[in-house]
C-alpha cells in the first residue's frame, strides 16, 4: 500500500505493508515488534498437572513369605457395621425359587422344633408371644399351684355323655342333674380363682400390663395338669 501526503508537492510517497484483516493494521506504523505469546503457556490445563503425581503407583510387592502374627496386618480391621452387612450381603445372593422355598421350610421346623422344646422346659425365649412376660408366668404358676375343678371337666363330661346314652330315665336324670352341679361348680371356683388372681397381680406386678393374664389362666385350669403347655414348673401346693 503506497500513502502520499496530500498538499505537498514533490514530497516522497511511504510504501506501507499492512497485517490483519483487510490491511487494517500497517506494519510500518506500530512501535517495536513484540515477541509471539505462545497459547499453550496460556490455556494450558492445570488438571494434567495436578493429576500427574497421582498416576505414580507404588510397586505391588507379591511376596510369598509366611505373615507374622504378631505383624500389622497391612488394611484397617473393618467395622461390625461393615461386616454385619457384608454377611447380609452373601446371605441376601439370589437364589432360585425351589432353593428359597426349602430353606423356609427348613428355618420353619427348626424353629418349631425349638418352640415345642420351650414349651416342655419352659424356656422364656422361645415360648410364644402369648406365654411370654413375667405375668403370664406367674399366672400359669397360680392356677399349676391349686386344686381346679375345671381341669376335670373333660372326664366329668365324657362320663355325663354315657349316662344320658343309657335308654334308662333315671340315670338321664341323674346325669342331667351331675351336668348341671358340674357346670355351677367350675363356674364358681372360676370366679373365686379370678378374683384371687387378679388381687395377687396387681400386688406382684403393679407397673406391668396386666391385661388377659386372667382368663389366660382360666383356660390353662381347663386343661389337665398333664397335657398343659408350657408344662407346670411347680408342684400342687407349692406358693409361687
Amino acid at each position: 500500500m503506497t500513502r502520499c501526503p496530500r498538499g505537498v508537492r514533490n514530497a516522497p510517497c511511504v510504501h506501507l505493508r499492512t497485517t490483519g484483516v483487510a490491511g487494517s493494521f500497517p506494519t510500518g506504523l506500530r512501535s517495536t515488534p513484540r515477541q509471539p505469546v505462545p497459547l499453550g503457556f496460556v490455556f494450558r490445563s492445570r488438571a494434567k498437572e495436578e493429576k500427574a503425581p497421582s498416576l505414580v503407583k507404588t510397586p505391588v510387592t507379591d511376596s510369598k513369605q509366611p505373615r507374622d502374627p504378631q505383624a500389622p496386618k497391612g488394611r484397617p480391621t473393618p467395622k461390625r457395621s461393615a461386616a454385619q452387612s457384608q454377611r447380609r450381603s452373601v446371605a441376601n445372593t439370589p437364589m432360585t425359587r425351589k432353593d428359597a422355598a426349602k430353606r423356609q421350610r427348613e428355618e420353619r421346623r427348626t424353629a418349631m422344633a425349638r418352640q415345642r422344646e420351650a414349651l416342655a422346659k419352659g424356656d422364656e425365649r422361645y415360648l410364644p408371644a402369648r406365654d411370654k412376660g413375667p405375668v403370664r408366668k406367674f399366672a400359669r404358676d397360680f392356677v399349676d399351684s391349686r386344686f381346679n375343678i375345671a381341669e376335670y371337666f373333660l372326664p366329668m363330661a365324657v362320663i355325663i355323655l354315657v349316662l344320658s346314652m343309657i335308654q334308662v330315665p333315671a340315670l338321664q336324670n341323674v346325669a342331667l342333674l351331675l351336668w348341671l352341679f358340674v357346670i355351677v361348680l367350675i363356674v364358681l371356683d372360676s370366679i373365686v380363682s379370678g378374683f384371687r388372681l387378679k388381687k395377687r397381680l396387681a400386688e406382684r406386678f403393679p407397673d406391668e400390663r396386666r391385661r388377659g393374664a386372667v382368663a389366660y389362666a382360666l383356660m390353662r385350669s381347663l386343661q389337665m395338669r398333664r397335657l398343659r403347655l408350657p408344662k407346670p414348673q411347680v408342684k400342687r401346693g407349692e406358693r409361687p
